[in-house]
């Protein structure tokens, strides 16, 4: 991958609609060279795939949740347990294995605390070797973006 394969790349990620022939033009290539990166990028899996990005309140789940996890039993039969039950939770957007006191961060969207408390009496909670679950609501967002550096 060279700078204009990464041109490309910040276009496609600032809009993902954008036509090959807006593309091209925006990163200084004629239409042909720049659908063959184009296809290169994605058949090599640098480009997994094209989405919408949904205002989440408008949406309605506009509560964000960070879940700390920290597992009873660091086997890895526990582990793939606990990741296998988070994979078939809808409500959990974003799950991650971290480093130091947590074993998983999760985030989660939900319509109000009622909902977030179903969920994790419904979801979380049955889920074996669960040794602590630590909270954190987002209140607000200072910057978010989906554009890599």
């Amino acid at each position: 991958m060279d700078e204009k394969d990464r041109q490309i790349l910040r276009e496609l990620q600032k809009d993902g609609r954008i036509s090959n022939a807006e593309l091209a033009e925006r990163v200084n290539l004629s239409p042909s060279p720049c659908l063959r990166r184009l296809r290169i990028l994605e058949k090599s899996g640098v480009i997994e795939g094209y989405a919408a990005i949904i205002n989440q309140k408008a949406y309605g789940l506009p509560v964000t949740v960070f879940i700390q996890i920290k597992l009873a039993h660091h086997s890895t039969k526990a582990a793939q347990e606990f990741e296998r039950q988070i994979q078939g939770i809808h409500k959990i957007i974003d799950c991650y294995m971290m480093t130091g006191d947590t074993d998983y961060m999760l985030r989660v969207v939900v319509q109000s605390l009622e909902d977030y408390e179903a969920f994790i009496r419904e979801h979380i909670h049955p889920i074996p070797s669960i040794a602590s679950i630590n909270t954190s609501f987002a209140y607000g967002v200072v910057k978010q973006s989906r554009v890599l550096p």
